[in-house]
């Protein structure tokens, strides 16, 4: 059976490729009808800041994906957010532990969870950003 690690790698890697092949950064920063206008970048970066905020929070054991940043950043470039999908995948593979998941900001609730559970709710996730992206290549 494959890892979700391994998984995980594979979809952002996908993701890097597809990235790469986009003839410009107008392709990856025009909004898209059919994707209530969102570009290609904003779904990029929501994926990379989930992820981000995952492995953020994994030394003090807290995850809250509404405290991610909002890099304009992994949006409007392309290469940035290359460069942020590859960073992702070398430091992915780590040890399970017990996580806490804090849901929302003004009065936040929280849950127990792990490593390895948010990990496999990101893979979810960027399989669904994915195909989103499908769709306004599509329309293109």
């Amino acid at each position: 059976m494959t890892s979700i690690f391994n998984k995980s790698n594979a979809a952002l890697d996908e993701m890097a490729r597809l990235l790469e092949q986009l003839p410009g950064q107008d392709a990856y920063t025009a909004s898209c009808a059919e994707l209530s206008n969102a570009s290609i970048g904003e779904h990029t970066r929501h994926v990379i800041e989930l992820y981000q905020c995952l492995l953020a929070g994994y030394e003090n054991g807290e995850v809250n994906y509404d405290a991610r940043k909002r890099n304009k950043l992994y949006e409007n470039d392309k290469d940035e957010a290359i460069a942020a999908i590859r960073a992702i995948q070398q430091h992915l593979g780590r040890t399970d532990k017990p996580l806490t998941l804090i849901c929302g900001a003004e009065e936040p609730t929280s849950m127990a969870s792990n490593y390895n559970r948010e990990v496999l709710y990101n893979l979810e996730h960027c399989i669904h950003h994915q195909a989103l992206i499908r769709v306004a290549l599509i329309a293109s």
